[in-house]
C-alpha cells in the first residue's frame, strides 16, 4: 500500500469471489488492496496481480506485515464464513481491527439465510432473523459479533445480507454447458439471487455513504424458482432443458435439502432508497443474457 496517508486502502479478510471483484473495481480507481487467503499458493498468485495477500494463519513475518497494512486501511471487508467457534477473523484479529484507526467503513458479508423459512412471504431488513439452518445461525451470530464492534471499538460496521451470487464462471449457463444442471421442481419454492457486479455496486455505494450499524439486503427484484432459471439458461444456449425432477425424487444432499427447506422473498428497497443503487441486472434474465454476451 502507498505511503500517502490520504490514499484509500482496502483490507479483506477472505479474498474470494465477491471480495476480488470489489478489489478489481477499487484498484481501477487508484485504491490499494491487501487481504488474506487460505494457502501460500493462492497468496503467491494474488501477489502476482498486485494484491498484497497473506495467509489467514500467517507466519510471524507475514503477521507483522499484514498487521501494518491493516492498520493503514481506510476500508475493511470480511467475507470469511463463520465456523462452529464463531467468526475466525474476529477470533484472530479483533485487537488489530480495533486498532485500525483510519477505518471509515467496514463491511461484513452475511446471508439472507438468516431470515429462515417464511413460507414464501416477503422479508426486509426490519424482519427478525429466524435462521433454521445451522450455518445460517452461525452467520447471524457472526453478524451480531461484528455489529457489537462499533459500541466497544469504534469500528464502522455495515452488514450485507447477500442472496445467492452468480456471475462469470459461476452461473446457470455454465451448469447447463457442463451437463451439471438439474431442473428440480418444488411447487411454490422461490429464492433470491444477485449478480456479482450488482453486489459490488452495493458495497461501493455504501462506502460512499457510510451509515455504521446499517443492515442491507443485497438481492435482485425477482425471487424465482431455480427450475425457471435453468430452463431460461438452456433456452439462451439453444439447448434442451434438463427434464423436470420432482423435489421428492431428487435425492439431494443434506446441504441442498436445507436450502430447499427455506422459502422466502427478500425485499431490496433499502439499497435503492438509502444508497441510491440502480441494479444493472434486476432479474436473472437480464443477468444471464449479459453473461452470455461476455
Amino acid at each position: 500500500m502507498p505511503d500517502d496517508p490520504a490514499a484509500p486502502a482496502l483490507f479483506c479478510f477472505g479474498l474470494g469471489y465477491t471480495a476480488l471483484r470489489l478489489a478489481e473495481s477499487l484498484r481501477a480507481d487508484g485504491w490499494s488492496v491487501a487481504g488474506t487467503c487460505r494457502t501460500a499458493t493462492r497468496r503467491d498468485e494474488l501477489r502476482r496481480t498486485g494484491i498484497a495477500a497473506f495467509r489467514f494463519d500467517p507466519d510471524p513475518g507475514e503477521a507483522r506485515e499484514s498487521g501494518e497494512l491493516l492498520a493503514r486501511a481506510t476500508a475493511l471487508l470480511c467475507s470469511v464464513p463463520p465456523d462452529a467457534d464463531g467468526d475466525p477473523a474476529l477470533r484472530r484479529y479483533r485487537d488489530r481491527i480495533a486498532a485500525a484507526l483510519r477505518l471509515r467503513w467496514a463491511g461484513y458479508l452475511s446471508s439472507t439465510g438468516v431470515y429462515g423459512d417464511r413460507g414464501g412471504a416477503w422479508v426486509d431488513e426490519d424482519s427478525p432473523a429466524a435462521p433454521t439452518d445451522p450455518r445460517a445461525r452461525r452467520r447471524f451470530d457472526a453478524e451480531c459479533a461484528w455489529r457489537a464492534l462499533p459500541a466497544s471499538d469504534g469500528v464502522p460496521v455495515h452488514v450485507f445480507r447477500l442472496a445467492g451470487i452468480y456471475g462469470p464462471g459461476r452461473n446457470a449457463l455454465d451448469r447447463v454447458r457442463t451437463g451439471e444442471a438439474r431442473r428440480i421442481v418444488k411447487p411454490g419454492h422461490v429464492f433470491s439471487r444477485i449478480h456479482l457486479d450488482d453486489a459490488v455496486a452495493v458495497l461501493r455505494a455504501s462506502m460512499r455513504r457510510p451509515n455504521p450499524g446499517a443492515v442491507y439486503n443485497v438481492c435482485d427484484d425477482e425471487p424465482a424458482p431455480g427450475a425457471d432459471v435453468i430452463a431460461f439458461a438452456a433456452a439462451l444456449l439453444d439447448a434442451p432443458p434438463p427434464p423436470e425432477l420432482p423435489f421428492d425424487r431428487a435425492q439431494l444432499s443434506p446441504q441442498a435439502l436445507r436450502f430447499y427447506a427455506d422459502d422466502r422473498r427478500v425485499r431490496n428497497d433499502r439499497i435503492k432508497r438509502e444508497l441510491g443503487v440502480r441494479l444493472r441486472y434486476p432479474d436473472y434474465r437480464t443477468g444471464l443474457r449479459a453473461l452470455l454476451k461476455e
